[in-house]
Formats: C-alpha cells, structure tokens, sequence
C-alpha cells in the first residue's frame, strides 16, 4: 500500500500526508484494489454507515447528475468529496451542496429549498447513525440510560437548522449567497457534516495530545473527529435503574449545540420531577450554587421547552445572568431564543418574600415571564411576549400550563468552592477599628501595635 499511496499523494497534492494513506486504504477498498469505483461498489461499500438518501446525494457529486452520470469515479474526485466536507471553505462546501442535488455549481446561481432540505436531513440523520455505531463514552452514557435517537426528532432538528437557509420568506429558491451565507451562521451543520464524512473515511477520534499535535498542520487539523461531536458526556445517572427519559438525543445536541463552547463537554444531572417529587424547595436544593444549567420543562399538553441559565441560581430579590442566556422550544419545534440586552431579566430565584413573585424565571419581567415555575410547584406560565430574548414567542401551548416533567442538568465542570480556613478569615482585634486607623494615618500618626498580633491559641505552642 505504501507505493500506491505515494503515486495517489502525488495525484492529490491537496491532501495531507497524514491523510493519504487512510483516504487510500478507503478508495481501494471500495474499489477491490481497482483504480477507479463504480457507484454500485461504492454505495455497498458505505451501505449502512449513512442514511440511504445520503447515499444519493453522494451519487450526485461523484458520478454526475442522472442524465449524465458516469460509470465510475477517479481517486481525485473521491479525495475531493472528503476534503471538501471535513476542511473546505464555504466556497468549496457550497459547490458540494450543488453537486449533491444535481446542479452544477459553475452554470446555476440558485436550487430548490426542498432537495436542499432533504439533504440537511439526510446529514443530521447520518450523524446521529455515526454516533451510534461509533458507541463512544459520550454515546454510551445516555443510551445506556433510555436515552434515543426518534426519526421524529432528527427531522425537527434538520427543520430547525435549514429554517433560515431561505432569506425571503416564503421562498422556495436557495440562492449561493444565501447558501453561504447560511454556513457562515451555522457551524452546527458543518461540525455534523465534518463528522459524517471523517466516519465514511475511517478516521477515527484520537487522544487528546494526538490532537494538540495535528493542530500544528493546517492540513491536518481536521483529520481527528472532534472529541465533543456536539454530543456531551452525561454524568449522575450512574447508579440510577430506570431513568424516565422524555428528550432523546437529537433534543440533547441541540441544546448543546447552543451552549457556550466550554460548557459542551459535560452534562451533569441535578433534578428529575419524576425522581425527587414535585417539591420546590427540593429543586431549590438540588440547584442553587452548582454553576451554569439548563431547565427541561414538558407541559401538560405535550410542549417541551427550556432555558439556559449560565449564571448560578441563588435565592435574590434581583435580576442575575448574562446575555449567554437563552431560551428554548423544543417540541412541537426546535427553535432558540437568545438574548436582545433590551433588558438583562436573564434569571430571577426568590422564595418566602411577601412583596416580591415568588418562584423561578427567566426572561420578561414580573408576572410576564419568559417561563416561570411558581414556587406552589406543578404552576407555570409563558408570556405571549418577551423582550429579553429575541424572536420569542410563547412557548407553553397555553399561557398559564402544569407541569408534566421537568429536569435540570449542570453544564460543564461542577464548580470548585474556595475554601477559606478559620485562620485566613478570622481577624485579629486590631484590624476591627478601621475608622480609629484611618484617623492615625490622616493625622500622621505612626501606629506603634501594628506589629503586635493575637496568637492563635488553637495551635499548638512550643514546650
């Protein structure tokens, strides 16, 4: 294999040297040793790595549209396809769009939205296939606790991350500048799209100091299958049996495809409705002081949304977050709301105040709630309106909802707690008359005991 992955280096300068032999061993493999694929050979060869329509949209690009397609495909053009969808610019990932739908991207300027929807489809719904074939830690984690990949989800997911690829509402023409335009602002797609096409090619996640050192190659630095791949670990549910999931994993990416970058590593699980009770104070308890989380809630009419919380929740009469904050719908859409800094209403936790609501919430403003959760647990209500996250609109099917389910999960690394010993907090008398000292210093006054200092009398002292 190594003459023959050198010949195929030399016909294919653009890919790295690292990458030759890996994207060699797959060409060949597909073709049986051959120096050219046939569509059959190739489309056996990845068979269930993808979702079927994938497979077409592949066609596409490698063999040609319908009317003219060709019988087989070269080694350069089945390198191309790889280089284009893990590292290629969006130049170069819009002419694959193109290609995969049957146009040429040299001779048309626009395309139909619906085969270019059907295409981000059929991406997400191979990602997620990847994944599970792939069984990772992160994977493993949630599946081994109920958690699935429903075809109802991964559609609302592709929905959701092609909804704005059409500039003009109502349109059904994609133009090239929308397409591009629309990678620019959605890195999610790229990231599956990257995923998708490292897995049909073997290549296969790396450590960590793999990576470190792949980064030093601009050829190569995305030739390791990011070890995050939007899906996050989940931990806490280790010793429990029978978690009553009522998310499944195209959900779970979303939401974690918004979250702050390092934020995505890791979920952490706080509270369950199903599993502690319907009790407020226990969510207060199970809540406060655990670092960034984000809020499940499953109303009684089958609506799912949530929020973002990127500040810790403590117990104020005030207004606490940052414009990191976002909320969420999640079912019967996928959709986000992030901040407008109209107003900075990003969180509000209070309890036992007679002048202030008592209860939890996020954006809007006193009685017209973002989402609010009452502290007479089971109570809540969205607002038609809110002015704190932009493009809202209510997210309960009914303004004043129940609660079916609701969970909350840290984000990233549980937050460490300085510790600060009896010794570095307790003060000795002479730093306690702060006026007495400011008044020596206006006046000049040397402070002759500064240097005298109570013991510790805890401590042991010497015999």
């Amino acid at each position: 294999m190594g003459n023959s992955s050198q010949k195929l280096a030399e016909r294919c300068s653009f890919l790295a040297k690292n990458e030759v032999p890996v994207v060699a061993a797959s060409f060949k493999n597909a073709s049986k040793n051959s120096d050219k694929i046939k569509e059959d050979e190739l489309l056996k060869y990845w068979g269930a790595q993808f979702d079927p329509r994938l497979g077409q949209f592949i066609s596409n690009f490698l063999f040609g549209p319908v009317d003219t397609r060709t019988s087989t495909v070269s080694f350069e053009r089945f390198a191309e396809l790889f280089v284009y969808c893990t590292r290629g610019t969006v130049d170069e990932r819009t002419n694959v769009l193109f290609w995969a739908i049957g146009q040429n991207p040299f001779e048309v300027q626009e395309v139909a939205y619906p085969p270019l929807r059907e295409l981000i489809e059929a991406v997400c719904s191979s990602f997620l296939r990847a994944i599970k074939l792939q069984n990772g830690r992160e994977y493993q984690s949630w599946e081994n606790k109920g958690f699935r990949i429903c075809s109802e989800f991964v559609q609302k997911l592709a929905e959701s991350l092609s909804s704005d690829i059409v500039v003009q509402r109502g349109a059904q023409k994609v133009t090239r500048s929308d397409a591009e335009a629309w990678f620019q602002r959605n890195p999610t797609f790229g990231k599956m799209l990257e995923y998708v096409f490292n897995h049909l090619y073997n290549i296969r996640p790396t450590t960590q100091k793999q990576t470190e050192e792949a980064r030093d190659d601009t050829k190569a630095r995305t030739t390791q299958i990011a070890s995050d791949c939007l899906l996050p670990y989940c931990e806490g549910l280790e010793y429990v049996p029978d978690y009553p999931a009522f998310i499944d994993l195209s959900q779970l990416i979303f939401i974690n495809s918004n979250l702050p970058g390092e934020l995505r590593q890791k979920w952490r699980f706080l509270f369950s409705s199903q599993m502690h009770g319907e009790s407020f104070s226990t969510l207060l308890g199970r809540v406060i002081e655990q670092g960034p989380t984000v809020l499940i809630v499953e109303d009684n009419n089958g609506h799912i949304f949530g929020g973002f919380a990127p500040a810790e929740w403590k117990v104020s009469p005030n207004f606490v977050g940052t414009d990191d904050a976002f909320l969420f719908s999640l079912k019967p859409k996928m959709r986000v709301f992030h901040g407008t800094t109209i107003n900075d209403h990003y969180q509000y936790l209070n309890l036992h105040c007679q002048t202030m609501p008592n209860g939890l919430g996020m954006g809007g403003q006193h009685n017209y709630w973002g989402i609010w959760i009452d502290q007479e647990y089971g109570k809540g209500n969205c607002s038609e309106s809110c002015t704190t996250y932009k493009g809202y609109h209510q997210l309960s099917a009914n303004k004043e909802f129940l609660i079916r389910n609701m969970e909350v999960w840290g984000v990233g690394e549980k937050p460490v707690k300085e510790e600060t010993g009896e010794r570095s907090t307790k003060k000795s008398v002479l730093d306690e008359n702060e006026d007495a000292k400011a008044i020596l210093k206006i006046a000049g006054r040397r402070e002759y005991s500064e240097g005298l200092r109570e013991e510790d009398i805890s401590e042991e002292q010497p015999q």
